[in-house]
């Protein structure tokens, strides 16, 4: 009988997989020391960026897709 590999834990806190199959994150840096940082910076921490495509496989893997 063939074992599964565990989720990584943390790919799974900080990266989900759209509806249509594209894999979002978020930008760190976004919850403290927020007052040094300027109102358009901070506001790029808000948006969901992709994954590099050379890194998608092994996120996958990771998230166990």
């Amino acid at each position: 009988m063939a074992t599964q590999n565990k989720t990584h834990s943390g790919a799974k806190k900080r990266i989900r997989m759209t509806t249509t199959g594209k894999l979002v994150r978020r930008k760190p840096s976004g919850n403290h020391f927020l007052q040094k940082k300027s109102s358009s910076r901070k506001r790029g921490f808000g948006v969901n960026h992709g994954i590099d495509p050379a890194d998608q496989n092994r996120i996958k893997k990771q998230l166990g897709v």
